[in-house]
């Protein structure tokens, strides 16, 4: 009996002041996420719920209350296909180390990842293509 194909797993990050970027973004490519599984991180995943109830949105911790460190084991087990990770380089953020580990354990393990909208719309490319996710 053939085996039936994993669902993509991406997941998704995003500071305060990026939030809502994230959110629209998503909504603009809810069908290329229809068939994945979407995890993120505690307010974020519960910003894009609201705005994507459709979709499979699980939830972590809050970044800065081990959300950052629950999203990078899921990188360091290979359970990732890709990372969206909208963050805010602008603001001081108290936990700036668990964004830079996060950061460095997605180009560590070679895992596509975009911290900004043209990425983004290249790695959601990229799915739909069927080129990320192997």
């Amino acid at each position: 009996m053939a085996q039936a194909a994993k669902n993509l797993r991406v997941g998704m990050v995003a500071h305060d002041k990026r939030k809502a970027e994230l959110a629209r973004w998503l909504a603009r490519h809810r069908k290329v996420f229809a068939k994945a599984d979407i995890v993120a991180t505690g307010t974020t995943a519960k910003l894009l719920r609201k705005r994507c109830p459709e979709l499979s949105i699980e939830a972590l911790a809050s970044g800065p209350l081990g959300g950052d460190q629950q999203m990078g084991a899921l990188i360091t087990e290979g359970a990732l296909d890709a990372l969206i990770f909208f963050w805010d380089p602008l603001t001081p953020m108290p936990h700036d180390v668990d964004v830079r580990a996060l950061l460095r354990l997605a180009t560590l393990y070679d895992l596509p990842h975009a911290c900004n909208l043209s990425t983004a719309n290249l790695i959601a490319a990229g799915i739909e293509a069927g080129q990320v996710g192997s």
